[in-house]
Order: structure tokens, then sequence, then C-alpha cells
């Protein structure tokens, strides 16, 4: 490992450091964006169940809101229901908003090395054939080991980017979908309790 290091020159410092920063992004977001961490199954339908029953107390309304982003925007939701829906909507949609920049988290970091590692690797393989050339031109092409050295750098930033870059790549389309994915679901339940607090005005005789 360390003789590839040598062999690719100083491209693959911050190649190194890129794919320790891509490897600790990848792992944190598999770990933030849990399905059952961000939009726990039956939150909304248990919220009102709570409160339906008169249950909610100050203690449990604070653990829903700590809980999940999902509990947090229907928390938020719960002390705006007396407000007109139309502001309650937008209140909710701000804090949707927030909260999607959140599940997005350290992406554009992700996708950022995954563009600009094969970049690195073309600059490493570029700085190896000039090396070469260099020395063929000063010492004469009658040793090819002069040769051989600037084209093992070449090669070796090469892949050392690729290597880098390719499961960035991969890792970047699937986290950015995962939390697309879980930003819509957090709209499904938003708006599933909107409904819930149209129904209940309705039932109260009350403009919705």
């Amino acid at each position: 490992m360390l003789e590839l290091l040598e062999a690719g020159g100083w491209v693959m410092l911050p190649l190194l450091l890129a794919a320790v920063v891509a490897t600790a992004v990848v792992l944190e977001r598999l770990w933030a964006l849990r399905r059952s961490r961000i939009a726990p199954p039956h939150l909304t339908a248990q919220l009102w169940g709570w409160l339906r029953a008169g249950t909610l107390g100050e203690e449990r309304l604070e653990a829903v809101r700590l809980g999940s982003p999902l509990g947090r925007l229907l928390v938020l939701g719960l002390g705006l229901s007396g407000e007109p829906v139309e502001i309650l909507r937008e209140r909710l949609e701000d804090a949707g908003r927030q909260t999607a920049q959140e599940l997005g988290r350290y992406l554009n970091t992700l996708g950022t090395i995954a563009a600009v590692s094969p970049l690195l690797g073309l600059l490493g393989s570029v700085l190896g054939i000039m090396r070469a050339f260099t020395r063929i031109s000063v010492h004469g092409a009658g040793d090819p080991r002069l040769l051989a050295g600037g084209v093992a750098e070449a090669l070796v930033s090469t892949a050392a980017g690729l290597s880098v870059a390719i499961p960035s790549l991969v890792a970047y389309r699937l986290l950015r979908g995962r939390a697309q994915e879980l930003t819509l679901r957090l709209e499904h339940e938003v708006g599933a309790f909107l409904d819930a607090v149209r129904r209940r005005r309705t039932d109260e005789g009350r403009d919705p």
C-alpha cells in the first residue's frame, strides 16, 4: 500500500484524504438516513390516538418532538392547530424545507469528491508523463527504466482517482435517492396530519 502511495506521487495524498472523507460521509449518512429514525411508522396515527384519548401530556409531547424529524413537524403542527389552515400549512412547509436540507447534509461534499477525484487522477497522470519525458530529454532514451517510473506514476494516480470516484458517485446517488424518498414520506405524513386537522375542525363545526 505504501509503495502504491509513493508510486503515484503527491496527488495520492489528496486522493487518500478524499477517500477518508467520503467513507466518513457515507457511514454517517447511512446511520442518519434510517427510516425508523426519520419517519417512524404509525407515529402520526399514534399521536392522534393520544390526542383523542387525552393522554398527550407535555412529557410525551416532548419525547415525540425530540424522537424524530417527523415528530418535530407533527408537534409543531399541533402547537399551531388553532391557526388557520393556510398559516399552518405555510409554517409546516418552512419547517419541512429545513428538514429536507438536514437530510441532504454532506451529500454535496460526497458529490464533489466523486467529481474531483478523477480530475486529480488525471492531473497525476499528466505529471507522471511529463516527468518521464523530462528524464528522457535529460538522460536520453537508452534506459527504459526512466520512462517506466513516470508511466507507473501516471497509471497509479489514474487508477486511484477512479477508485475513489466510482464508489463515491454510487454512494452519492443512492444516498440522495434515500433522502428524497424520506422527504416525500415526511410530506405524505404532514399532509395526512393537515387532513386530520380539517376533519377535526369540520366535526367541531368550525371553518377549515
